[in-house]
């Protein structure tokens, strides 16, 4: 049996290459990258690119965790001010993705629309090595240490039919309203964990909307405004 290193370090530009591969490969397995990129056949190509685009602006602008043996990455940013204008990253994802752009833009618009605006962190990006479970976990679990002690709350999206049952909800994660993707996308359900000691005003509301017209923009691209995590 394998042993897991789930040693958690933060990842640096040397490690870049292998986490894109990884954030990739999960969303080549969920519903949301078929979603991203109708085309199976381009599918792959783009969702790396995207990928590559998602780490290195972890790198630069937050915090990417992972493990020596790249079992698992995770994608943080402290938003504890509202964040700054996106016209770098919306250029980025036009420069990157060329005519498949479009449906980036609009995930991004659809889940930054309905962003929390107290102080928080937001989990861009969780992604494992299939079985690698145990690594995604020890990732997670290391960065809410450091939330807890400051008494931050953190968000994040998953995408799944049974949120109840996810990783995030089996580490305090609270289930929210969903972003329900538009043309014929899957749901997107937002996730909230509180600080230590209770929720607070400016959180994710408890509320969940299963209709259509719960999601914004709908029938038109809007411009993104931060990395986001299917």
């Amino acid at each position: 049996m394998k042993l897991i290193d789930t040693t958690v370090r933060r990842a640096t530009g040397e490690d870049l290459a292998a986490l894109s591969t990884v954030v990739a490969d999960a969303l080549m397995a969920h519903a949301v990258g078929a979603w991203l990129v109708p085309d199976a056949a381009e599918r792959p190509e783009v969702l790396y690119r995207y990928a590559d685009l998602v780490v290195t602006h972890g790198l630069e602008y937050g915090q990417v965790d992972t493990t020596d043996d790249y079992a698992a990455v995770a994608v943080w940013y402290a938003q504890l001010e509202p964040p700054p204008p996106a016209a770098g990253w919306v250029f980025d994802l036009h420069r990157l993705l060329g005519r498949h752009a479009a449906r980036f833009a609009l995930l991004h618009a659809y889940v930054d629309a309905v962003h929390p605006h107290t102080p928080h962190h937001y989990l861009a990006q969780i992604a494992a090595r299939s079985g690698q479970d145990a690594a995604a976990n020890a990732l997670l679990t290391d960065h809410h240490r450091l939330l807890d002690a400051d008494g931050l709350p953190s968000c994040a999206e998953v995408d799944s039919d049974r949120p109840r049952d996810s990783l995030l909800a089996r580490l305090g994660y609270q289930q929210r309203s969903p972003v329900l993707l538009e043309p014929g996308g899957p749901v997107l359900w937002r996730m909230w964990r509180p600080p230590p000691g209770g929720d607070q005003p400016g959180g994710l509301p408890r509320r969940v909307r299963l209709s259509r017209s719960a999601t914004p923009f709908r029938g038109r691209v809007m411009p993104a405004a931060s990395p986001r995590s299917p």
